[in-house]
């Protein structure tokens, strides 16, 4: 590549642009000649949001009723028959009920909730899913154990409703 001074100004205009606009990398190329400007990311954390869960059967899928009736096993739906309302997992991966090894867990039993809370982190492919309570109440238990692995659907904590 030859030696070509670069215009500083234009440069400091593409890295306005770049945080302007969350932008992550922009390369321009002038025939031989490349420039590339990456912005360094902070690890991710991403949110889910969970989606309710049908108890209709999805077409192919097999009778999933059977399943609903089992509040221990993934796919029930949010309300079970004991009266409390189950906050499942939206994805597979591994539980954490704490932020951090060294800090206090999201929430215990007794704790309340709302919809926004944040009741526990599920790692998926090296990425932390914050998971919300997306119901208001009071938590009545908690079923997984912190480094758990857990799966899509598998109910998490159940929580009475207020």
């Amino acid at each position: 590549m030859s030696e070509k001074k670069y215009d500083v100004d234009k440069i400091k205009s593409l890295v306005d642009l770049m945080n302007n606009n969350d932008l992550v990398e922009i390369e321009i190329k002038q025939g031989e000649d490349k420039l590339l400007l990456k912005r360094a990311q902070p690890p991710q954390q991403t949110t889910i949001t969970p989606m309710p869960i049908m108890n209709a059967a999805m077409p192919g899928a097999g009778a999933v009723q059977p399943e609903a009736a089992q509040p221990s096993q993934a796919g029930g739906g949010p309300e079970v028959d004991d009266g409390l309302v189950a906050i499942t997992s939206p994805i597979v991966g591994t539980f954490y009920a704490q932020p951090s090894p060294d800090s206090d867990p999201f929430i215990e039993v007794g704790s309340r909730v709302s919809s926004q809370s944040i009741v526990c982190i599920v790692e998926a492919m090296k990425v932390m899913n914050e998971i919300k309570a997306e119901t208001n109440g009071t938590v009545a238990q908690i079923l997984v154990e912190n480094g758990q692995a857990v799966e899509y659907g598998q109910v998490l904590f159940k929580v009475k409703p207020d």
